[in-house]
């Protein structure tokens, strides 16, 4: 009997079920929610003692795992999915079957599925070679060597070094939710002002509202422009004033909005980059009027 061709789930996905929680734990605790249901339902469902568990440890250990050769990662992949058919199927069903019931409970599913995901196409593919045994091969080569790329691709940034195979503790859900999703702003961004922490609880409350973001920065866009004008003329330096003069030009380049309700993220790092720009003019109008 020929295979029929497979679909991938998001709803069914661990790996992403298991991120878009993280995500909603990070929005929830900018928002100031104490009692995250996210957070709850990561502590119930998500620990060593539970089949989902040790699933989301086989997802993440896919995503996080690096090596110099193929001929290692093809190993490696293949010991991998022998593990994931060494758990407890119709537990595993169950563990999923409860928490997706919940998540229909206390979200609009939908709305909680739509963000989107960096390596999205690799969850897709671990998802494949994990819940069908009767995939076409044209199938699990694709999903295969999806992965093995993906394994010996060396990492550029470290973003989700805390998510590695190893399960999250309790006491560490605030520190890795925020480490996840902010981290690539501390690196650059030493101290946020309110309109950077605004932009970034716009970023992040975007989990659950795909138009927010993308309001945000249409809104905020024209007055950083405004406000770029406006110190540009207390600066002294003509060199320096014809550079920003360019700098302002350009923002309606970089922040350009497509048709899409989705925002790229180098579109909010450009705008924490202007931001961050305008903070520094600003501290510099400060100390010149100080002086004076």
């Amino acid at each position: 009997m020929r295979p029929s061709k497979v679909k991938h789930s998001k709803v069914r996905n661990t790996g992403l079920l298991f991120e878009f929680l993280l995500r909603q734990i990070t929005a929830d605790v900018l928002n100031k929610r104490d009692n995250s249901k996210a957070a709850h339902m990561i502590k119930k469902r998500f620990n060593e003692r539970t089949e989902l568990g040790k699933e989301l440890a086989l997802y993440n250990i896919l995503i996080n795992k690096k090596f110099n050769s193929d001929k290692k990662a093809d190993y490696f992949i293949n010991e991998v999915v022998a593990e994931k058919r060494k758990l407890n199927n119709s537990t595993l069903k169950r563990e999923k079957y409860n928490l997706i019931k919940e998540l229909k409970e206390e979200y609009d599913l939908q709305k909680f599925l739509s963000s989107k995901v960096k390596n999205y196409a690799v969850y897709a593919s671990i998802f494949k070679l994990f819940e069908y045994k009767n995939i076409s091969p044209a199938e699990k080569t694709e999903s295969h060597f999806n992965l093995v790329e993906h394994v010996t691709t060396s990492k550029k940034n470290n973003i989700n070094s805390s998510l590695s195979a190893v399960l999250p503790k309790d006491e560490d859900l605030r520190i890795i939710t925020y480490k996840t999703l902010l981290e690539k702003f501390n690196s650059k961004y030493t101290k946020l002002n309110y309109p950077q922490k605004s932009l970034l609880r716009a970023y992040i409350n975007n989990v659950s509202n795909t138009n927010s973001l993308k309001e945000y920065i249409e809104t905020v866009t024209p007055v950083i422009k405004r406000e770029l004008k406006k110190y540009s003329k207390n600066l002294s330096d003509e060199v320096v004033r014809i550079k920003l003069k360019e700098v302002i030009k350009s923002t309606d380049k970089f922040l350009g909005l497509s048709k899409s309700n989705f925002v790229k993220d180098k579109i909010v790092v450009q705008t924490m980059r202007y931001m961050e720009l305008l903070k520094e003019l600003k501290k510099s109008g400060n100390k010149k009027q100080k002086v004076i």
